[in-house]
């Protein structure tokens, strides 16, 4: 039957290919004269039609054999789970054998640490230890469930007050990592639909935050308050449709990726101008910024309470684990319920929530530590200005002292091979301890590399000389070539 259609079909064709060569004339079809061009459409259509109401040829069902499926076996090779392990990723990272102080002991040797966000120096404090083994004696070493499920101890609700009393806010939670608490806080508030306007430089713990809340996400020049206000505008003046959305600005007090200072005043004039809620996360700034310490709400004369929601990790200057955020009753209430950090995870040993409250309040009875800190940045600034091929991309206020390549080779995997090289120069030959920004392959940063010191209350001034003096020297072996 197909046979004899597509016969008939070609010689209609032929047909009219042979009318159309006459322009004058018309097909006589059912008695209605038609033309030429119409004629062929129909006819096309009709083909169509037939064509798409034939079944589709499947050739016949087989077994196969025993012998094939043998040959297919041999043949197959599973794809790697995990890529191929290059000379780089065989890297054995320096191992501490003792506390991170401002004086460690690595491979039997003591150096001089600048690798540990301890800015006030607690770690090893006399009081820290007194609370954490009075909390060890009593609680135990951890409390075997998430908070809503037998995992709330007294000394979390006692954390959380008094974290919420030292920055002046109505409440705070506390999670039991660090870089959960931006993963879990972002994912609870916003939601797929949801804008957020980030800066280019925030580290990877808010980078997968933004990522799991599935929201759309518009990134701003690092710290750029003009780019920032443009992006603003474009959202709310050329989108109307975003007005009707939640809105939000992520940025870092102090940016682990760069050791710059957000500032916040003009932050809080464009969010009150375009009506966005602010995400701020000072895990390195809490405890340093500010006259007492209280971050950069204080250090910009910023009201806490025109922040919607500030986050922290209490590693770094409360020399102590977990992470905490702080805001209204109804933003913490709502984590409560919402966030996955501190819904499924287990709850923060207590003896680590008791660290913590100690932290502040020898913070806060010795704020001579602030001073401390301050000077102790200071000195090193002024020791690594005019460094030859390095220069200094930090804040002067920040106690992260960034540096960086004044001249890039154009490739991220060179510039960082440089770097390292000085690292691993200032350990072996003047025992100077720092840590390149090194990144993992899911971190998505897009600020240039360089050398990160972590600057602490407790290092001598001797200490910042001869860093500052070792990495003049090596920069200068190191970087002849390259400036």
């Amino acid at each position: 039957m197909a046979s004899s259609f597509l016969n008939i079909v070609n010689a209609t064709l032929d047909w009219v290919t042979a009318t159309l060569d006459a322009p004058s004339s018309r097909a006589i079809v059912f008695g209605v004269p038609i033309g030429g061009h119409l004629f062929v459409e129909v006819l096309l259509f009709l083909v169509i039609v037939f064509l798409l109401s034939q079944k589709s040829y499947k050739p016949p069902k087989r077994p196969l054999t025993e012998k094939e499926i043998d040959e297919l076996c041999e043949e197959w090779v599973p794809e790697s789970l995990i890529p191929p392990i290059t000379e780089e990723m065989q890297y054995e990272p320096p191992v501490l054998e003792s506390a991170a102080g401002p004086h460690a002991i690595i491979n039997g040797k003591e150096v001089v640490n600048f690798a540990a966000a301890n800015y006030l120096g607690l770690i090893g404090h006399e009081k820290l230890l007194e609370s954490c083994t009075s909390a060890l004696e009593k609680y135990g070493v951890g409390s075997c469930g998430p908070r809503g499920f037998y995992g709330t101890i007294d000394v979390h609700l006692d954390c959380e007050a008094r974290i919420a009393k030292f920055l002046g806010t109505p409440d705070s939670i506390v999670y039991s990592y660090g870089l959960s608490t931006m993963f879990s806080a972002i994912p609870a508030f916003c939601k797929k639909g949801d804008i957020i306007v980030v800066d280019e430089g925030v580290h990877w713990g808010i980078q997968n935050g933004l990522y799991l809340s599935r929201s759309t996400i518009v990134y701003f020049k690092h710290n750029d308050m003009e780019s920032l206000r443009n992006t603003l505008e474009k959202i709310t003046v050329k989108n109307q449709r975003a007005k009707k959305l939640r809105r939000y600005i992520v940025v870092e007090a102090v940016y682990q990726n760069s050791g710059q200072i957000a500032p916040l005043d003009e932050i809080v004039k464009l969010k009150e101008k375009y009506r966005f809620r602010v995400v701020l996360d000072e895990s390195n700034s809490f405890g340093v910024l500010g006259k007492a310490g209280r971050g950069l709400t204080e250090f910009c004369g910023v009201p806490v309470e025109k922040i919607d929601i500030i986050t922290a990790a209490m590693g770094h200057a409360l020399a102590t684990e977990g992470g905490f955020c702080t805001g209204s009753a109804r933003v913490t209430d709502h984590q409560r319920l919402s966030s996955s950090g501190y819904v499924f995870s287990a709850s923060l040993p207590p003896y680590l929530a008791s660290g913590a409250i100690t932290a502040i309040d020898v913070l806060e009875e010795n704020p001579d530590l602030i001073t401390k800190l301050k000077k102790n940045i200071a000195v090193l600034w002024k020791g690594l200005s005019g460094i030859l091929g390095l220069s200094l991309a930090s804040n002067p206020e920040s106690p992260i002292v960034f540096l960086r390549l004044e001249k890039s080779t154009g490739s991220v995997k060179s510039d960082l091979q440089l770097l390292e090289d000085i690292s691993d120069r200032l350990l072996k030959e003047y025992s100077i301890f720092v840590v390149t920004s090194k990144r993992s392959t899911l971190d998505k940063c897009r600020l240039p590399v360089g050398i990160r010191l972590f600057v602490s209350a407790a290092h001598l001034e001797s200490d910042l000389l001869k860093a500052s003096e070792s990495l003049k020297r090596v920069a200068e072996l190191v970087l002849k070539d390259h400036i």
